[in-house]
C-alpha cells in the first residue's frame, strides 16, 4: 500500500513538481493551496507524513504545525516544514517539526528526506 502525503504549498509550480516527484517515488499525494482546504481534509486522509510550507495565503506553516502536533487524532504524523524565506533554526523556535527543508531545494535530497520522515 502507497504511503500518503498531504502537501500545503500555495506556489501552485512548486506545488505540482512536489506532486510529480512524491508520486514518481510511490507516494499517494494530495495536493492542497491553503490551510483551509487541507484542515477539510487532514482526518479523512489519514496521512504518514505532511509537508507544509511556512508561508501560507490565510495562515501560516508554524500555526498549523502547532495545531497538527497537539491535537490527540493527528500528533503523531510527521511534519516535513518548507520556506524559502526562514531557516531551520527560525522553524524550530516556533514549533518543532519532524524535518525542514529550505527552498530551493536539491531534488535528490527532497525525496531522500521524505523517504526517512516518512518511514
Amino acid at each position: 500500500m502507497k504511503k500518503k502525503v498531504m502537501v500545503i504549498e500555495d506556489d501552485q509550480d512548486i506545488r505540482e513538481i512536489i506532486g510529480l516527484l512524491l508520486d514518481e517515488a510511490d507516494y499517494e499525494v494530495k495536493l492542497y493551496p491553503d490551510v483551509r482546504s487541507f484542515r477539510r481534509d487532514i482526518l479523512w486522509n489519514e496521512p504518514n507524513l505532511l509537508i507544509m510550507d511556512v508561508r501560507l495565503p490565510d495562515g501560516n506553516g508554524h500555526d498549523l504545525c502547532r495545531e497538527v502536533k497537539t491535537d490527540e487524532r493527528t500528533r503523531k504524523i510527521p511534519v516535513l516544514m518548507m520556506s524559502a524565506h526562514a531557516s531551520g533554526a527560525d522553524v524550530t523556535k516556533k514549533f518543532v517539526p519532524d524535518d525542514f527543508i529550505a527552498k530551493p531545494f536539491n531534488i535528490d535530497d527532497f525525496v531522500s528526506r521524505v523517504n526517512a520522515v516518512a518511514n
